[in-house]
């Protein structure tokens, strides 16, 4: 089956960082029965928080960062919404909600409490990575 997925930016970066991690392997297991969907706004917030001192001790230079950023890019589906959504108690997550649903994805993968505490969100399921795991397994 070909599903669509959004990853929120955390759960990508920790993905990266710890491969296998849940969310390393909720990301690897979505790759292979579907794809991930991003938008200039999520690509955008990923480039910006990846490279925020705080993650200085889990990569040797730069370039391991911007690996990482092409390594999304080359397996995501791009869409760009064009519907606003306001409905976030973190305003700066809405834009995941725009994108899912402007791809019509499977399902919105999180640890982000600010999201998940609207699953459903408009018939698009809100699930950790290991709920992910368990519901596409």
């Amino acid at each position: 089956m070909n599903y669509k997925f959004v990853f929120d930016t955390n759960s990508i970066i920790s993905a990266a960082l710890f491969r296998n991690s849940v969310s390393g392997r909720a990301l690897r297991h979505a790759l292979t029965i579907g794809r991930f969907v991003i938008s200039e706004p999520t690509l955008q917030e990923l480039e910006q928080v990846i490279f925020r001192k705080k993650f200085d001790k889990y990569f040797l230079n730069d370039q391991e960062r911007l690996d990482i950023i092409n390594l999304v890019e080359s397996n995501a589906l791009y869409y760009s919404p064009t519907t606003v959504i306001a409905v976030c108690r973190d305003p700066k997550d809405n834009m995941f909600l725009e994108l899912a649903t402007s791809a019509k994805v499977n399902c919105i993968v999180t640890g982000d409490q600010d999201l998940l505490v609207l699953n459903p969100f408009e018939n698009i399921p809100i699930v950790s990575a290991i709920e992910f795991l368990i519901a596409f397994s």
